[in-house]
């Protein structure tokens, strides 16, 4: 059993954890995600690791509520415990093998959009650590939904911006890129972590820009082991797998149109599941597709 230190709702539906897992916090590095199971009959959930303390022995979880499992993992409070926590998995960001001296010659800019803060989040850290303050660019549909403010201001030169224009700057994340740009600023390499059709559009700006970028597949990951296949994804001209050979790819070579198609496939199943526990004994299979 895992304990959960520390437990917390950040924004409305998703939640933040320090969980104790001390052989997983020895040896993680930023990229790298963990399996957790709240019970020996649950789903497995493949969660990028947003934080880490080796003395302490923990690791910090972030995650939202979009199905069964995870609204069933927002249940838990600090003191309860999951079942399983397997890791480090996952390739670690490819910043982690580049010498330092190379690395601070460069001008990184970091995207993360919604929940991706939590993944971008321990790879500035790390850079901050070593002397590299990198751009980070943080998007949220509206104030309310913007998470880990605090942690990334302290850790790297923060942009916010929310869609609606009630925060920081106004507009969508490819804006602010354009904006910082146009400003003046170069960029060696962009890391890109969100949702698909962010990083999509993100690597299709930078493209253009010239600026080499890393995108992360973490969310088209399922089992986290590369047997079930779900997190297939071209790149260029080879077939990998996110968990596997990820979750960090060239983002200027990921068949994103491909990818996301991919994602609509699991959320019939995963729909039915979440009527059946929201409506319990009163789910008939109204909708037309259940047994």
């Amino acid at each position: 059993m895992y304990k959960i230190i520390e437990a917390k709702e950040m924004v409305p539906n998703i939640y933040w954890m320090i969980v104790e897992a001390p052989r997983v916090a020895k040896k993680c590095l930023p990229g790298q995600f963990l399996i957790v199971r709240t019970d020996e009959k649950s789903e497995r959930i493949p969660l990028t690791i947003c934080d880490y303390d080796r003395e302490k022995g923990t690791v910090t979880i972030v995650f939202q509520t979009i199905g069964v499992s995870t609204t069933q993992m927002a249940k838990l409070k600090t003191g309860d415990s999951f079942h399983d926590v397997v890791g480090p998995l996952g390739r670690p960001s490819e910043l982690i093998d580049t010498p330092i001296d190379e690395l601070k010659k460069k001008n990184i800019l970091f995207v993360a959009g919604g929940v991706g803060t939590a993944p971008v989040y321990p790879q500035v850290k790390w850079l901050c650590e070593k002397g590299i303050m990198a751009d980070a660019i943080v998007g949220s549909k509206t104030k309310d939904l913007l998470i880990m403010e605090e942690e990334m201001s302290k850790v790297s030169n923060l942009y916010v911006t929310t869609d609606d224009g009630s925060y920081g700057r106004s507009g969508m994340v490819t804006k602010v890129i354009e904006d910082l740009v146009a400003e003046g600023k170069k960029y060696d390499l962009c890391v890109a972590i969100g949702p698909m059709i962010m990083m999509k559009f993100v690597a299709k700006l930078t493209k253009e820009l010239g600026i080499p970028t890393i995108v992360s597949m973490n969310p088209i990951m399922v089992d986290g082991t590369g047997m079930c296949g779900a997190c297939r994804v071209t790149v260029g001209d080879e077939v990998k797998f996110a968990c596997v050979d990820g979750p960090e790819f060239d983002g200027h070579l990921i068949n994103f149109d491909e990818a996301m198609k991919r994602q609509q496939l699991y959320k019939t199943e995963e729909g039915k599941k979440m009527l059946e526990l929201t409506e319990g004994d009163a789910h008939h299979g109204g909708c037309g597709n259940c047994d």
